[in-house]
């Protein structure tokens, strides 16, 4: 592999054992809530497992992003009713699976509400918050709630599906900068306007 791909195997990993551990299957409707870096690894494994992906998320500028990986379905959650939206791409049946990458207590809290009868809910932002749950629709739903951590023993696994060109990682690099160049761009990089995915830096020319 080029640098570049071996230098987000370690990212890819977090979203790899999410899906791992949410057991997306093909043809299931699988829906991505979040799509950073960590969302975005989760959604191309899915596919790569040859599920019927939804993402969702509140920014347009990354629903426009994640089409070019062969996302279909997208939903902005500020403009949409989410869970009317994926029943209606999913016939009435909602998801198989929701894997929640966004960290946020609310949106967690939410996430059952898009997961069908003896769905699967993966959550794989991690908050400091204690996360509300509507049990009735849990119990009702026959749901079963998964937490992801990190990743266990997937490296080679990532690396194998990169060489075999199921994970693209070319659109990931957004940003390039050399070493000496990042103290005077740092707060740029980090700053959410500036629409960065990841950023590779040089450290030799």
């Amino acid at each position: 592999l080029s640098y570049d791909q071996l230098a987000l195997v370690e990212t890819l990993g977090i979203g790899a054992h999410a899906v791992q551990r949410g057991q997306v299957a093909s043809d299931e409707w699988a829906v991505v809530v979040g799509v950073g870096p960590i969302g975005l690894g989760a959604t191309q494994f899915a596919l790569a497992e040859g599920a019927n992906v939804i993402v969702v998320d509140v920014n347009p500028e990354r629903l426009t992003f994640i089409r070019q990986f062969g996302v279909e379905y997208t939903i902005n959650a500020q403009e949409e009713d989410v869970t009317e939206a994926i029943s209606e791409l999913t016939g009435g049946e909602l998801a198989h699976v929701v894997l929640d990458a966004t960290g946020n207590a609310t949106s967690m809290g939410h996430s059952l509400e898009f997961a069908g009868h003896t769905g699967r809910v993966v959550w794989v932002g991690l908050t400091k918050q204690s996360v509300p749950i509507d049990d009735p629709l849990f119990h009702r739903r026959e749901l079963t709630l998964y937490a992801t951590r990190n990743s266990a023993n997937d490296f080679p696994r990532i690396i194998q599906m990169i060489e075999q060109n199921r994970i693209d990682t070319t659109p990931w690099i957004t940003h390039r900068l050399n070493l000496e160049e990042v103290p005077g761009r740092f707060e740029q990089l980090v700053d959410p306007g500036s629409r960065v995915v990841k950023a590779v830096v040089s450290v030799s020319n």
